[in-house]
């Protein structure tokens, strides 16, 4: 497994989403598969490390999207990668911090507004809007997990887990 994985054990959909883990796989959804947890590297802690864990997973999956969203720090970041090359990224931290690729038409259609490496001009307002429309975003890019639903008659079972790699 890419994640290389150890003390797997099934949990459900609800408690995995909650990000209590340090890592949920969840079931194909609609031929995606989501991957949520405190494992997962964040460009507020470092955007490097964020970076070299999304291309290793990309070189081994093929095709990789990863989303990030700090309520209390209006940090905000998203990117996709195929066969371990970044195709699109975009981070701020109180400043952009990861700016690669052609910005995508969702990105537009949706209002992101992106600042270049070093503009003075973003404001928690600008990071705020930006911030909520980041699961419109992962919704047109492929989908938002928030907005998945399933048949309460069938529990929804993925599996939680630690990283051999941590």
């Amino acid at each position: 497994m890419a994640l290389g994985l150890q003390r797997a054990v099934p949990c459900s959909w609800a408690e995995g989403l909650t990000g209590g883990h340090e890592f949920f796989i969840s079931p194909n959804v609609n031929g995606w598969v989501i991957v949520t947890g405190m494992g997962l590297p964040n460009p507020t802690d470092d955007v490097d490390a964020t970076f070299l864990f999304l291309t290793a997973l990309s070189r081994q999956l093929g095709h990789v999207q990863y989303f990030y969203a700090s309520r209390l720090l209006h940090h905000h970041a998203w990117a996709r990668l195929d066969d371990g090359c970044v195709t699109r990224a975009y981070a701020w931290t109180g400043e952009t911090v990861w700016h690669q690729g052609v910005e995508t038409v969702p990105e537009i259609q949706t209002g992101l507004r992106l600042f270049e490496y070093g503009e003075q001009s973003a404001t928690i307002l600008d990071a705020e809007n930006n911030l909520n429309k980041v699961p419109l975003l992962a919704a047109r890019w492929s989908l938002d997990p928030a907005e998945v639903k399933f048949n309460p008659l069938r529990p929804v079972t993925g599996i939680a887990g630690e990283s051999v790699f941590g």
